[in-house]
């Protein structure tokens, strides 16, 4: 029996390691996914410079979880990193797209593909969201660029008609981005007939108070 307490005590160490690992790794996702949503909430409050330096916090957290895959695949391709990694593709995605930034690609993020389409889906709802800040604002051409983003995004994504196995459930995201973009649109096209309607509304009560005065 002194051989089982001799074997049990070095899974008790393999244990232990793993555990430790895990529980760092798991606390490296959380702060991951905090600093990218910050990044997100910064551009879209067009504090670019925060942005940026959050994505700069999220990129060295990333590279930590990235360094862990070769020594620990499965906590690596576990889902609460896999969806911090997401994140991490959404937050850089996004902060490019909204301000014309070079775009970014899954080799610049060191990310695999899947975490990359999964964020670059997900920022589809991130660009409506500005689309919509911009239209309160009435700068009509920047919505259309953005929704013309979407629409890129869209027909880059439904090209991906593999299983669900390979692409990690990605068809769900695009059947969302297909009608977050179709939702936009209308929004867009109402909010741009509006404008013209009051632009128009304003040119005849001009007219109309020029002709009482003469």
């Amino acid at each position: 029996m002194q051989r089982l307490d001799e074997i049990i005590e070095q899974i008790h160490q393999s244990f232990d390691i793993r555990t430790k690992v895990r529980d760092e790794m798991l606390n490296q996702a959380r702060m991951l996914t905090r600093h990218c949503a910050n990044a997100i909430r910064a551009i879209h409050r067009e504090d670019r410079a925060l942005a940026l330096e959050q994505l700069r916090e999220a990129q060295a957290l990333a590279k930590a979880l990235s360094e862990n895959s070769g020594v620990h695949p499965d906590f690596f391709y576990a889902g609460y990193t896999q969806d911090a990694l997401k994140e991490y593709a959404e937050a850089n995605l996004t902060v490019a797209l909204v301000t014309g930034d070079p775009f970014p690609s899954p080799e610049d993020l060191n990310l695999d593909y899947v975490p990359y389409l999964k964020g670059l889906a997900e920022a589809v709802g991130e660009l409506r969201r500005r689309c919509m800040d911009v239209l309160r604002h009435g700068d009509s051409t920047e919505a259309d660029r953005l929704l013309e983003s979407m629409d890129d995004i869209y027909d880059a994504l439904v090209t991906m008609d593999y299983s669900d196995a390979i692409t990690g459930g990605l068809r769900r995201l695009t059947d969302i981005v297909r009608s977050v973009t179709e939702r936009t649109r209308a929004d867009v096209t109402m909010s741009l007939r509006q404008q013209r309607l009051e632009k128009r509304l304003q040119a005849f009560e001009e007219q109309l108070s020029k002709t009482i005065e003469d």
